[in-house]
């Protein structure tokens, strides 16, 4: 006999189905669940009521079940208009599981790649042009070619994982920043940005411009900010900040410039401790850094496979340079001659 609970379990079927959803059509589904419920039994009369409450309460039941499967039903703004989005996500994963049914290693590994560029970006940019993010290829070392790239990159996009600009830089979508949000607290603690007022995930939006303070504000957050308290000041630091929001720190697309990606930012292995890093011989010593939160410990680096090969053609110089002294070797095949 049906019952209240197989309107959770339609509901969950549903949202699987399509991924990230807006609130609107969540709770379009939800009705339609009761719907389907009750016409499954003329003796059931499950009431629907269309109102926060009730949404919060069916919500908070559903999260209660699958809190047991290491679930949750999962709330986040978009950046960029501020509509509620929901996934089902995995609370556990710290891993991109979720692109295992979609895609093979090779392309889960060139995934990994991008979203690894997007993060480590210059000046918070929290995104790459097509031409770096095919880069990937071969400073990861992915065996695939640069034209199946391009499809696989154009997926990523179609299958809501990465999100393409007018300008043709990829980024995180709703999708990634909800799916994914354990892998990314767990790989990139250091390189996440929360929004100072709703506390999720910023990779697009504002900072203040004063020198050592963290505030980071969506868009829609900022508007928000501004039009409620009538505030123009930072709401950390409280120096008066601008009144246009183009005269504030960007942060995401539009803090990228030209030439960031001429050198490419390297991540050294967990195995490799910061004392093993190599310094410019003309640098002074840099300080050990030890990463913090739960991600495992990384170095931005940034390096460029031309530099590589102009400080090998100058180890050949250099060698071709000194004089021609006959080594120890040399010396003693030649006395046994």
């Amino acid at each position: 006999m049906p019952t209240i609970r197989d309107v959770d379990r339609v509901f969950l079927q549903a949202v699987l189905s399509r991924g990230v959803l807006s609130g609107a059509l969540a709770k379009v589904l939800w009705e339609k669940s009761v719907e389907v419920v009750n016409a499954a039994d003329e003796g059931l009369d499950i009431e629907f009521v269309n109102n926060d409450d009730a949404w919060n309460v069916f919500t908070t039941r559903i999260n209660n079940t699958l809190d047991k499967l290491d679930l949750e039903f999962r709330l986040v703004h978009d950046e960029l208009s501020g509509r509620d989005m929901y996934a089902l996500v995995n609370t556990k994963g710290d891993e991109v599981a979720q692109l295992a049914t979609d895609y093979t290693p090779i392309e889960i590994a060139f995934f990994k790649a991008i979203v690894e560029q997007i993060m480590l970006a210059s000046r918070e940019a929290y995104s790459v042009s097509s031409l770096a993010a095919l880069r990937e290829l071969t400073f990861a070392k992915i065996n695939m070619t640069k034209s199946h790239g391009e499809i696989v990159l154009a997926s990523f996009v179609s299958k809501g994982w990465l999100m393409k600009s007018i300008r043709g830089r990829y980024s995180l979508s709703t999708r990634s920043l909800l799916e994914l949000q354990p892998y990314l607290k767990s790989n990139y603690s250091e390189e996440l940005r929360e929004c100072t007022l709703c506390m999720e995930i910023l990779t697009r939006g504002i900072a203040c411009p004063t020198a050592n303070c963290n505030t980071r504000l969506h868009f829609h957050c900022f508007k928000n900010y501004r039009q409620r308290q009538g505030r123009k000041n930072c709401p950390s630091c409280q120096n008066e900040w601008p009144r246009e929001i183009k005269d504030l720190v960007p942060v995401g697309e539009e803090a990228a410039r030209d030439g960031d990606e001429k050198r490419r930012v390297r991540v050294r292995s967990a195995g490799v401790s910061d004392d093993e890093e190599e310094a410019p011989e003309d640098s002074p010593p840099r300080k050990s850094s030890q990463r913090k939160g739960k991600g495992k410990p990384r170095r931005k680096a940034e390096a460029d496979d031309e530099d590589e090969d102009e400080e090998e053609e100058e180890e050949e110089s250099q060698m071709q340079t000194q004089p021609s002294h006959p080594s120890q070797t040399q010396k003693r095949r030649s006395s046994r001659r």
